[in-house]
């Protein structure tokens, strides 16, 4: 088999060479360079790797893969689209290699976010395995790889491991006028229509966000319910900074019934009540929460919603509800999660305290 790893690339020289050593096991590797101003174009090509410079402008993420797809020969069996940001586990091509027969497009394990300890917990299965001839790129930006050929045949290798280690410092403001442009080509695209809303969430342009995301829960397309009860959480969440707290919790019950199955709004919910001081709920929806065992592989997944952060908030629910040997049973299996968080042992040596003095 010919495999060919192929990315886009800007000022992405101090992880060249790491993600060099994770890709390397490709038959080839090209990069387009869409204007570094650093070494990377440089180093990349040190490496043996075929870099070709472009620059987009405007630049659009869909234009920039299909640039760098147009660089993978033809004759390629299956091309692999990664970010600089990537990093495969060692023996990737010998799983694709073992499992692939003959599909036209590949998932594969994709941990998104990884803890401080490089443990995952945001993971979901990406799909950017791809034959050559039968795919081309759309939407400026959260790009989706489009079959065009009416052939597309899918296979899942969850063996195949692709680690996320982003660079915190990096500029992404461009995404929200990409995303912009992306609703306006596409008004009935549910997807991006989720993520312009989420996006305006984060710029805290609350009134904004609360409007798309009601677009997107009106999408006929828009009926996948993780996502909808997503929509419903950051509707929620926007309407608690805009402290319309009523409305915050109503839309946070909505979010629950939607996706009953998933931790995310009764976290949330649970933290709004924290924060409100309401003890005897926070105690009632986390304890629901833990009664979801199933951490799907979703981008959905809200980092809260499986770190410690449910033991902690329980365990101080219990102080104030007077429910001590629970508090300090929840504080352990926080402090299990995080060990290093000094208030969290602190809360734990006050609990430990009042106990022994009763």
């Amino acid at each position: 088999m010919k495999i060919i790893v192929y990315a886009i690339a800007k000022n992405e020289s101090k992880f060249v060479k790491r993600w060099y050593n994770s890709m390397k096991e490709a038959d080839e590797i090209y990069v387009l360079d869409t204007g570094s101003t650093d070494d990377t174009k440089e180093k990349l090509e040190k490496l043996g790797v075929h870099v070709k410079s472009l620059k987009i402008e405007p630049f659009r993420f869909d234009i920039a893969r299909n640039k760098s797809l147009e660089m993978v020969p033809l004759n390629a069996d299956l091309c692999v689209c990664t970010d600089l940001d990537e990093v495969f586990k060692k023996g990737w091509r010998e799983e694709l290699e073992k499992n692939y027969h003959g599909e036209t497009r590949i998932s594969y394990t994709y941990n998104w976010h990884l803890d401080k300890n490089n443990i995952p917990d945001v993971t979901f299965y990406l799909d950017k395995i791809h034959t050559r001839k039968d795919y081309k790129w759309t939407h400026p930006v959260h790009e989706v790889l489009k079959n065009i050929n009416n052939n597309e045949t899918r296979n899942l290798i969850t063996e195949i491991v692709l680690n996320h280690f982003p660079d915190k410092n990096k500029n992404r403001r461009n995404y929200l006028n990409l995303l912009e442009l992306s609703v306006q080509e596409d008004p009935e695209d549910d997807r991006n229509m989720h993520y312009l809303g989420r996006e305006y969430m984060y710029y805290n342009r609350y009134q904004e966000a609360i409007d798309t995301l009601l677009k997107h829960l009106s999408l006929k397309k828009a009926t996948w319910h993780d996502e909808r009860s997503a929509s419903m959480r950051f509707i929620g969440r926007c309407y608690k900074n805009l402290k319309r707290y009523d409305e915050a919790i109503m839309w946070y019950e909505k979010a629950i019934k939607e996706a009953p199955y998933l931790r995310d709004a009764y976290v949330e919910l649970a933290i709004l009540y924290y924060e409100k001081e309401n003890y005897q709920e926070v105690y009632n929806y986390l304890k629901q929460a833990l009664k979801i065992k199933n951490h799907k592989k979703s981008y959905i997944n809200e980092v809260f919603s499986w770190n410690e952060t449910i033991y902690d908030l329980l365990g101080i629910a219990c102080y104030y509800l007077n429910l001590l040997p629970e508090a300090l049973f929840h504080i352990d299996k926080a402090l299990e999660i995080n060990p290093q968080n000094e208030r969290i042992k602190n809360n734990k040596l006050l609990i430990e305290k009042v106990l022994n003095e009763n």
